[in-house]
């Protein structure tokens, strides 16, 4: 087999190096290489580079999920899908061109996915017209229950707090907190990367690296410099909320615009 190129879009530096000795160890003629974990910067490589055969693609990524990335980028490399959560192993991931792992990545499941990728282009393999269409549909509608409550720490007791009644969260100083619509703050043990995951995507929304809105709290929208937005939360956030030119389509995708 001729040498191929194998990107890996990963937000976690040790899990992508991991998974880069590993497909080392497993196909060394391979040129592997690493990306970054934010959308927006491997946006703009896909953007400006040949892209690769295949592509190692972490479903959550810094900035958002991968979602997001595909229905900017486009990229045309057979994809195997990495995540924490088995509840997105679903149609997407079994159809011809495309595979999953599930994290902490086993090197013997890798070498069978490995395998099927060069049975895939060792058979002439095309992809589908209707291979993205497949891919954004189906993480659209992953098929998965999505948290309701979190249990949060009182002064002297633990209480519980529902998802419905959140705002939003957003991060600082490497602490979470969730905000309510009356405006109370409460500490949350999970980061924006995890709640991301386990929250119903058609209610919230990474909006940066900084917050993630629930759509019920979204006040009003104003244009921003080139090519940007600005959203205003009700209760209001803090800062201000800037969703990036590369987000857009799918923020208005979100929002059903």
């Amino acid at each position: 087999m001729n040498k191929l190129k194998v990107a890996i879009l990963e937000d976690e530096v040790p899990a992508a190096r991991l998974l880069y000795s590993m497909i080392k160890r497993l196909r060394s003629e391979w040129d592997v290489f690493i990306l970054s974990g934010s959308i927006e910067e491997a946006v703009k490589w896909f953007g400006e580079n040949s892209h690769p055969d295949l592509l190692f693609l972490d479903i959550q990524l810094s900035d958002g999920n991968s979602f997001d990335f595909l229905s900017v980028a486009h990229p045309s490399s057979v994809i195997i899908f990495t995540t924490a959560y088995d509840q997105y192993a679903i149609r997407a991931f079994s159809v011809n061109s495309i595979d999953y792992l599930l994290k902490p990545i086993d090197e013997g499941r890798l070498s069978e996915a490995l395998v099927k990728y060069e049975m895939l282009i060792g058979s002439s393999y095309k992809q589908p017209d209707d291979y993205f269409n497949v891919i954004l549909d189906s993480l659209q509608q992953r098929e998965k229950r999505y948290r309701t409550r979190f249990l949060i720490l009182g002064s002297d007791k633990f209480q519980p707090l529902e998802v419905a009644d959140i705002a939003y969260f957003y991060s600082e100083n490497k602490v979470t907190f969730a905000v309510t619509f009356g405006g109370q703050e409460h500490i949350v043990d999970l980061s924006l990367n995890k709640l991301s995951e386990q929250l119903d995507p058609d209610f919230f929304f990474r909006a940066n690296r900084q917050i993630l809105l629930c759509i019920k709290a979204i006040s009003h929208i104003e244009p921003y410099f080139n090519g940007k937005i600005v959203v205003f939360l009700k209760p209001p956030y803090k800062n201000q909320i800037i969703v990036s030119e590369e987000k857009l389509s799918s923020f208005k995708m979100w929002l059903n615009f």
